[in-house]
């Protein structure tokens, strides 16, 4: 019984160590709060949006730029993520400068072209695609995965309604456009791709069919989507109940406030100037100084009234500035535009304060005559 109890004891003992170090370790950790924005689809081929990045370039970049990587997805197998990611700017650079290179990386970065593609995917899924096809193509409604049913379909394509075409879509140069439209949904660099973009772009060269591309993943990854560079706010809001006396936050924040008024210019107004000025008005000027101080700590919604000729307040006072200094004021009205807007509403209140001061010291000398 003694050797028991003196195992458990020790058994305790050791627990009640972890259990301090594990405390010691989570206390130390530190606090910052890591967050990943994922988008509601998988990610997206970067190949695919390379492409949309060169058919913003121009139409004919877009078909140069397939032509070289029409099977270039099969080294996505075999090469590890980095080479292929650099494969993929390598087949870019034949059609890219250095400083397009260098846009087309920042747009992988941030993904610009993923909701594109996602775009062209949702279409693809209305369609909808056969089963089982890496590819497919639709001629005016009809749909095959089969290349040697492309010249049966085209037959009485003309007889069947046309096809509504979105401004995306990417069309092959062609000087007709009453011709058969040929929609090939497929995946940029995979076989079933190249083999079906061989026959269409002849048929197209040759003025038999309107040739246009989307595109199309039939084995999405599972990979979600992570974003950035969108404008996402992760607001935390402490729980924690918290015991403060009244009096010390009521002193701190008065000794605060003091502090600030001292301050000379608050929202752009030079009060020292001002009371010097308008000695008479130093207790109104003091008052307001202390509102634009203890407004300025909150953004409050502004009223109809406030908003009344803000816009061209704004482009009245941008036009007005010299060349050089007009695009750093612009930057500086549109980044600050509330704190702007309540500062030329704080300059109409001190203009209304001045003007009523002066009309009482008119009445009052009107009465004391």
């Amino acid at each position: 019984m003694a050797r028991a109890a003196d195992v458990v004891r020790l058994l305790l003992g050791s627990t009640v160590l972890c259990c301090s170090l594990l405390g010691a370790r989570t206390a130390s950790a530190s606090k910052a709060v890591t967050a990943h924005l994922a988008a509601k689809w998988p990610a997206t081929p970067l190949l695919l949006e390379a492409s949309e990045f060169m058919a913003e370039e121009s139409n004919e970049k877009f078909w140069q730029f397939l032509e070289t990587v029409q099977e270039l997805a099969i080294y996505k197998q075999t090469e590890s993520p980095y080479s292929y990611y650099n494969l993929i700017l390598k087949k870019a650079g034949q059609f890219l400068d250095n400083l397009h290179i260098n846009l087309l990386k920042f747009a992988f970065s941030i993904r610009a072209y993923s909701p594109t593609i996602q775009m062209f995917q949702q279409i693809a899924a209305d369609e909808p695609p056969p089963d089982g096809c890496d590819a497919f193509v639709v001629i005016h409604k009809k749909h095959t995965c089969k290349i040697n049913e492309l010249k049966k379909l085209l037959k009485k394509a003309t007889s069947r309604p046309r096809p509504y075409l979105f401004k995306g879509d990417h069309t092959f140069p062609t000087n007709k456009e009453s011709l058969p439209v040929t929609i090939l949904y497929a995946e940029i660099g995979t076989r079933a791709f190249g083999k079906f973009h061989t026959v269409l772009s002849k048929k197209a060269r040759n003025g038999e069919i309107l040739y246009v591309l989307r595109h199309y993943i039939q084995k999405p990854v599972s990979q979600k989507m992570y974003l950035s560079g969108y404008g996402v706010e992760l607001a935390i809001k402490s729980t924690e109940y918290k015991a403060l006396d009244d009096t010390q936050v009521k002193t701190v924040t008065n000794a605060t406030i003091k502090d600030e008024i001292e301050i000379n210019e608050v929202q752009g107004f030079l009060f020292q100037k001002l009371k010097e000025r308008y000695s008479d008005l130093r207790d109104n000027l003091t008052a307001f100084q202390k509102y634009l101080i203890e407004s300025n700590k909150e953004m409050t919604p502004l009223k109809v009234w406030e908003l009344q000729d803000l816009s061209f307040q704004a482009a009245s006072q941008i036009m007005s500035t010299p060349v050089y200094d007009a695009i750093k004021l612009m930057k500086d009205i549109s980044q600050n535009f509330p704190v702007k807007a309540r500062l030329k509403i704080n300059i109409l209140m001190l203009f209304v304060l001045i003007l009523n001061a002066k009309n009482l010291r008119s009445q009052y000398l009107y009465t004391k005559i």
